[in-house]
């Protein structure tokens, strides 16, 4: 006997369900970002709640005592997680979700039958697969735990073709018969093919291929709902995978390329190399003070984060120097790339831990235009996203990317740790421009220097 009628679970379960929609639209906005992760936890607690309340569950203790196992795993987990790791954390929450929708799937298999249920079976099998074991590897990648630089062995296309291939037969062949070998299969294929196509993936292209593998998820929990016959989950993976799918439009659009060109890129050349050879040529370099000088004497400032400033934990300091010079009388205005960091939104959140005003973040467009009437452009371990060869190489990786416009200010002050390359694995023009400063070191220590410099101007 469940403690819910079916009439209250399905009202319950629409609650939930606009939950989830209040949270896609709180994340759309920095301001309403937190309320709407809350309003979208609230949602799944709620879900799991009416699961329990609604259904006549066995082995209530075991689910019980692997949701306290989950729990114990992941709360010190993420509040330990650095920012500089939460890349890595989201690619492992896809590939779980992934995992779990093709692992239920299975499971069901000898409770379904028609060929719309076993359709859906095979789907969420298979792109389950591919979406654990294709985040898996950019997990690999961001971690350094293998190779960032996209990975192509002879045959490797004809290789991909094949497994594919092998894929789509073995789903054809799982729907047709119901046969449980069937589903091993696929989910071999799916998890070698998941693989395949994330190793020539390379550099700067990791983001959005995890934004993609988190639509993929989205859509495996949707039929996973289907052959459930849970509505709320139809939903939730419906809204995950469209709202994943327009951000990878979005990402691949913001770096002038295609989703294709990024998946396969590497095939031809045009996937990014992820090479981390140090420049010999000549720049211009100064100290923390000089770099001060020409910040607390200027009228307008334009920020450009990047990964570096993550690395370094240097939001702090920056927002502190920020506000030292708005309390000059200095405009400072911060310039964020849409794929700046590595994962959509990373240097969003990385500043607004910092306390740093919204009204203050400038997208690209509205920035770009402003960099012109700029006193000084202050970049802090950005490199990809102000790369001239994005626009004057026409046989660079990124060519092509819409850039940040750095190199139209007056002065331009890079923080880097060295002359290594960026993610991208290609040299920055930029940097040995007239106008270009270069302050080596830790991108903290060196904004704690310009920081004491500034204060006693």
């Amino acid at each position: 006997m469940t403690l819910l009628s079916p009439e209250l679970t399905a009202v319950l379960y629409l609650v939930a369900a606009v939950c989830f929609i209040l949270a896609l639209k709180g994340l759309s906005s920095p301001k309403s970002a937190r309320r709407g992760n809350l309003i979208g936890a609230f949602g799944a607690l709620l879900a799991m709640v009416v699961v329990f309340l609604s259904t006549e569950l066995d082995n209530i203790l075991l689910i019980l005592g692997v949701i306290a196992l989950g729990t114990v795993i992941a709360v010190p987990a993420s509040r330990l997680v650095k920012m500089t790791q939460m890349p890595q954390l989201v690619a492992l929450f896809n590939g779980v979700g992934g995992g779990a929708a093709a692992l239920v799937a299975m499971l069901e298999l000898t409770h379904v039958d028609g060929l719309g249920s076993l359709i859906a079976v095979a789907f969420t099998v298979l792109v389950g697969a591919v979406s654990f074991a294709g985040s898996a590897i950019t997990f690999a990648k961001l971690q350094e735990l293998m190779p960032t630089r996209p990975i192509v062995f002879p045959g490797a296309p004809v290789v991909i073709s094949l497994v594919a291939l092998g894929s789509l037969a073995s789903a054809v062949w799982l729907v047709l018969t119901g046969d449980p070998l069937a589903a091993y299969v696929l989910l071999a294929l799916g998890t070698a093919l998941g693989v395949l196509v994330v190793l020539p993936v390379g550099g700067a292209d990791v983001p959005i291929v995890i934004s993609l593998l988190n639509a993929f998820t989205g859509l495996t929990v949707a039929a996973s709902g289907l052959v459930l016959g849970n509505t709320l989950l139809l939903v939730a993976g419906t809204l995950v995978g469209a709202s994943g799918t327009i951000l990878t439009r979005a990402m691949a659009s913001a770096m002038g390329r295609s989703v294709v060109g990024i998946l396969f890129g590497a095939f031809r050349g045009g996937s990014t190399a992820g090479s981390t050879a140090v420049s010999d040529r000549p720049v211009r370099s100064s100290s923390a003070e000089d770099v001060a000088i020409l910040l607390g004497y200027a009228q307008r400032v334009i920020v450009v984060p990047g990964y570096g400033l993550a690395v370094a934990q240097a939001q702090h300091t920056m927002a502190e120097l920020a506000t030292t010079l708005e309390a000059k009388g200095i405009d400072v205005v911060f310039g964020i790339h849409p794929v700046a960091g590595r994962m959509p939104g990373h240097m969003n959140v990385l500043l607004a831990e910092a306390n740093v005003p919204y009204e203050v973040l400038a997208e690209m467009d509205e920035v770009n235009p402003q960099f012109k009437n700029c006193d000084v452009a202050l970049v802090v371990g950005a490199n990809d996203v102000v790369n001239p060869a994005a626009k004057t190489s026409p046989g660079s990786p990124i060519y092509g990317m819409p850039i940040l416009d750095v190199a139209s200010a007056r002065q331009v002050v890079f923080l880097k740790r060295s002359m290594r390359p960026g993610f991208a694995g290609i040299e920055n023009d930029l940097l040995f421009e007239p106008q270009t400063t270069l302050l080596f070191g830790d991108a903290k220590d060196s904004l704690t220097k310009v920081l004491t410099a500034v204060k006693n101007l």
